[in-house]
């Protein structure tokens, strides 16, 4: 079949010889590039020490894709595909809805927002915006859906709302100044309103970058001058733009969120409808996939819940798509989802190689401060016998940390912080056929385990914000 017969998802895997050669040789990354985000303002050093000492801005509007229902069916279409719950879910509120295969693995994860004119916003990715335009198109479902695609897919076309968010020690004494007064008392991720530049402005109280904050929304329209008063106000509290190398690093130390894992999608026999559904456009069948570990099976690809640490999002109180399987699962030992500490010896030696190897004996290059180089990053982590024992997924030097510092699903026995692994960096067989892979050797690069979030500020903001 030619690739311009292709049009469906199911219709590129029926004509290959096997979906994961295919996605390990495709040329889309996607990495620390969006429309109208420039890579640094100042340097993507100082932007990121400001999420920890002062305050920074990122300008979300244009990498997610806004997926927004309507009707009287729109908690029904929540309870079907999500694991979590929506009891209580109302407007004003948001939460993160995580969806999964019948078979119990994870299709992607975005963050709902209740609006206060009873429409439900979904933020995400392409992996679960497009499972649950799947279900509310074809599932008999009494709701009506507008599709705002990520700026990937078209970068002049305007988008619907324009979203902000503010974190960093000075943040809330920033947003304060804004309105004009205090803020509205809002707990974690619950929506409030403040005014900006004479504007309307909605808030949701969360910190990406596990600091405090708030992420602003609003029309589009009002954006340019919401954002011209943030950045003028923000000069007195140290406030920085930050561009998209810093933007992509942000989530790995402050709330240790992996943002790629392989949609589970690719096998199930009870979901061939959605790939024949799924046009084979889509990130699914054009994104790559990477790192040194390598299997034939797509399978081996695939996430649980617990894996990504989500394990306490499962409500068995309402009949989803997975519950099945995971009630078998759920009393099982689970791999645990960790930071890596690289060791920086080894990256340096890894480096030096560019100075002194012959070109093809190199180590696979190391970008700073985005060394990931696949949409889907997954390279082998071993223990001291060379058994692999986990996967380590998206990466980055992180300047707070003064390390590169990697997110990693590991079997349960290596999880303790303080254990040793290490990480094999470099693809086999001197790598794929990816326009960012050249010709290099796989080299081992010691690193030690450590707890998600990785800051302890991260982790005593976002512990105490959610009550734990």
């Amino acid at each position: 079949m030619t690739e311009q017969a292709r049009t469906s998802l199911q219709q590129l895997i029926d004509s290959v010889p096997n979906i994961v050669d295919h996605l390990y040789n495709q040329k889309m990354t996607l990495l620390g590039t969006f429309p109208d985000l420039p890579p640094e303002f100042t340097n993507w050093r100082d932007e990121q020490q400001s999420w920890r000492h002062s305050v920074a801005l990122f300008d979300q509007s244009y990498h997610m894709t806004n997926l927004y229902l309507s009707g009287p069916d729109i908690i029904p279409l929540l309870e079907r595909v999500g694991v979590n719950t929506v009891k209580n879910f109302t407007p004003g509120r948001a939460k993160q809805l995580v969806a999964c295969s019948p078979e119990g693995h994870v299709i992607g994860d975005g963050i709902l927002f209740y609006l206060a004119d009873g429409r439900v916003k979904l933020v995400s990715r392409p992996g679960i915006n497009n499972w649950l335009h799947y279900h509310a198109e074809t599932g008999g479902f009494d709701v009506t859906v507008e599709n705002d695609v990520w700026s990937v897919a078209d970068p002049t076309r305007p988008r619907t709302a324009y979203r902000y968010e503010l974190q960093g020690p000075n943040a809330p004494a920033l947003l304060e100044e804004l309105n004009g007064g205090p803020l509205p008392a809002v707990k974690y991720f619950r929506i409030g309103e403040m005014t900006i530049a004479g504007r309307r402005v909605y808030f949701l109280r969360h910190g990406m970058a596990g600091t405090p904050g708030a992420e602003l929304f609003g029309p589009w329209e009002d954006g340019p001058a919401v954002k011209a008063a943030i950045v003028e106000t923000g000069q007195k509290h140290g406030l920085r733009q930050v561009g998209s190398k810093a933007y992509i690093t942000s989530g790995i130390e402050g709330v240790g969120w992996i943002p790629s894992p392989v949609p589970a999608v690719y096998t199930s026999p009870e979901l061939r409808a959605y790939r024949e559904w799924l046009p084979a456009t889509t990130e699914e069948a054009t994104g790559s996939l990477g790192g040194s570990f390598y299997s034939p099976h797509i399978e081996d690809y695939y996430f649980t819940p617990w894996d990504l640490g989500y394990g306490h999002l499962i409500k068995f109180d309402h009949d989803f798509i997975g519950r099945e399987a995971l009630e078998a699962r759920a009393n099982d030992k689970h791999r645990v989802k960790v930071t890596l500490v690289w060791n920086g010896e080894d990256v340096t030696r890894a480096i030096g190689t560019m100075f002194q190897e012959p070109y093809g004996e190199r180590a696979k290059f190391i970008d700073w401060p985005i060394p990931r180089y696949a949409l889907w990053q997954y390279d082998a982590v071993c223990n001291d016998r060379g058994d692999v024992i986990g996967v380590s997924t998206t990466c980055g030097y992180i300047s707070n940390a003064t390390a590169i510092l990697s997110l990693a699903v590991v079997d349960p026995e290596y999880s303790q912080p303080g254990t040793q692994v290490t990480l094999l960096w470099g693809e086999p067989r001197g790598g794929s056929e990816k326009p960012t892979v050249e010709r290099h050797t796989q080299t081992e690069i010691r690193a030690t385990v450590a707890p998600v979030p990785y800051a302890d500020l991260a982790r005593d903001y976002l512990g105490a914000e959610r009550g734990y």
